[in-house]
């Protein structure tokens, strides 16, 4: 039932108008975060008060005008809906960049990065974005935020300003916005095949009267969105944009972005097509098929990189195939695993970013062979880390099992075995790669390591000199390049002396260079954050009080608590509730 409000506007209005402030204040970085703070707790207030009414059947809605008027269908009008698949996407990214907030403090001021005001007001203008995807009341709607997204995200992932970032930047652009013309193409022709994009509940009936040519609409929508969803062959971009800031791979992996994907896959299957279309069309099949084949094939993938980030990045290409997978299987039980898992992954996703994020400025260590033993000086860190990562390995009583019980169920009920046994396949193959880490972290002495990755060097491995590789090869860490080998020990040893320009800011966004030496910048910060670690005297040990700023231990705890809850008490949570009435009603409309 529509309800006229301002609500849905305000919710893109909020992070939209923090935009100038966090510009203007510049030169105030303190009262630029509390902006940015105030922000993210308003945009969740606002989208949390509208959670009641919307669990009761409600849909906040404000209308802008008409978008478009063609004379062969219905006005296009640009209107936000908040209903309830919209509120479920905009409560988790609300309520997620509360946390990434915090963290992005901690992890911009420890590392001294420049440009942050601009990084906070992209991170904005991202927010912003991902309210107008999750509330766009048609295709056209979610089709201009979408775009947006797309470019307002640009300055993130390229942040560093190295000519590693910038290329990765343009790739993620080339990209997100060809995905988006395959979108726009497939609204077009949902818009002459219907007369109307608007999203309804079960689909629009008059969609499957020409099958070809309904199909051929469904490819390009899943298609485009399944750009940002990172469906196999359109993933590369994702492991490359790791370059950007963690918080960046925060917000990719877990808060907006990819979830931006997933989430317009799983409006064209609830909302356009409806689940028994998709059934009756055949589509539905052939989309989990691909699903399972990304899922197994990343995970595989994810084994062979040492470098922490691109393994979860790979790991993120698996899990959201597991949403997509359950949208093609299009069964009661298999859309609710599909639509639980979003919150589920992000929680997860989200704690093993910001613990990456956290060692990277503590210890400047970023591949997985030069951690053995880390637990000691990052007990906390690393302990929150285990529990996401045996989440995302579908262990019991944390989020990743429910959900993905939820998608075996699924899988079991329409006798498509071969899904079943694709998922349990992938759970192990998780299990390979994150167990590597943990077991290094708390049960190996940094002195006596056995630093190899699961396959070596190559095709996986770590990148010296002793491969072939530059050792001044650029990383994917977020941060500076740091150019080091390997002691026999396992412990990372920097070795390039040479002087690099260092961007410094005075938080005003006026940047300035200093000309340091690599080696000095790895000395000054290990020994400020007692977090370094040489062959002779091994990792610091801290206790879990100390091992980091709260900026940061703060929001790796509340994401890992999160996982946990979702995990014991799934039907407190409001998620659970809301995706059974989205599926029920998607399906009782359908039949």
């Amino acid at each position: 039932m529509p309800v006229d409000s301002i609500l849905p506007l305000l919710a893109v209005a909020i992070p939209a108008i923090a935009i100038p402030l966090i510009l203007a204040l510049g030169r105030r970085p303190n009262v630029r975060e509390g902006v940015t703070l105030t922000a993210a707790f308003a945009t969740f207030a606002t989208v949390a008060s509208m959670v009641p009414d919307v669990l009761d059947g409600a849909a906040y809605e404000t209308d802008l005008g008409t978008f478009l008027s063609t004379g062969l269908g219905d006005p296009i009008g640009f209107t936000l809906q908040a209903d309830r698949l919209g509120v479920l996407f905009a409560l988790l990214a609300s309520f997620l960049w509360i946390a990434t907030s915090f963290y992005s403090i901690g992890y911009m001021r420890g590392l001294d990065e420049h440009d942050q005001t601009r990084f906070f007001a992209a991170f904005a203008a991202s927010i912003a974005s991902a309210m107008g995807v999750a509330f766009g009341a048609n295709l056209v709607t979610l089709f201009v935020f979408y775009e947006v997204l797309s470019i307002a995200t640009y300055p993130l992932v390229a942040h560093d300003e190295s000519e590693e970032a910038i290329w990765a930047g343009r790739k993620y652009l080339l990209y997100t916005l060809g995905g988006g013309v395959a979108v726009l193409a497939g609204t077009v022709m949902v818009y002459a095949l219907t007369g109307t994009t608007t999203f309804q509940a079960g689909g629009i009936a008059a969609l499957t009267e020409d099958p070809m040519m309904a199909r051929v609409a469904f490819a390009l929508l899943v298609g485009g969105f399944g750009v940002k969803a990172a469906l196999m062959p359109f993933h590369s971009w994702l492991p490359d944009a790791m370059v950007a800031p963690t918080p960046v791979s925060a917000l990719l992996h877990a808060v907006a972005v990819v979830k931006s994907g997933v989430f317009g896959i799983a409006r064209v299957v609830l909302e356009v097509y409806g689940p028994g279309a998709i059934q009756d069309l055949g589509v539905g099949i052939a989309l989990a098929t691909v699903a399972a084949i990304t899922l197994v094939t990343a995970s595989i993938i994810a084994l062979k990189q040492d470098n922490l980030k691109r393994r979860l990045a790979y790991s993120t290409v698996s899990q959201l195939s597991y949403i997509v997978l359950g949208l093609g299987l299009a069964s009661p039980a298999a859309l609710v695993g599909a639509l639980l898992h979003i919150p589920a992954h992000a929680f997860m996703k989200i704690t093993l970013f910001f613990c990456a994020g956290a060692i990277h400025v503590e210890t400047h260590t970023d591949d997985i062979s030069d951690m053995a033993g880390i637990g000691k000086r990052m007990p906390l860190t690393m302990s929150a880390f285990a529990v996401a990562a045996a989440g995302m390995a579908g262990m019991p009583l944390l989020a990743g099992f429910v959900s993905k019980w939820y998608l075996l169920v699924g899988a079991v009920e329409l006798d498509l075995a071969i899904f079943a046994v694709v998922l349990l396949v992938s759970g192990v193959l998780n299990v390979a790669y994150y167990w590597p880490i943990v077991y290094q972290a708390f049960f190996e002495d940094e002195h006596h390591p056995d630093p190899k990755p699961l396959l070596e060097f190559p095709p996986g491995g770590l990148t010296s000199s002793e491969t072939g590789v530059e050792a001044s090869a650029a990383r994917t860490n977020g941060g500076r390049h740091l150019a080091a080998t390997v002691e026999p020990t396992g412990a990372a040893v920097d070795t390039d002396a040479d002087e690099s320009a260092s961007v410094q800011s005075d938080g005003a966004g006026h940047d300035h260079e200093e000309s340091v030496a690599d080696t000095d910048v790895a000395d000054d910060h290990a020994s400020s954050h007692g977090g370094g670690h040489t062959a002779d005297s091994g990792w610091e040990r801290r206790s879990w009080r100390t091992e980091s700023t709260w900026f940061m231990l703060g929001p790796i705890v509340l994401a890992a608590v999160g996982a946990v809850v979702l995990g014991l008490v799934p039907g407190h949570v409001v998620f659970l509730e809301l995706i059974e009435h989205i599926v029920d009603v998607a399906t009782e409309v359908t039949h």
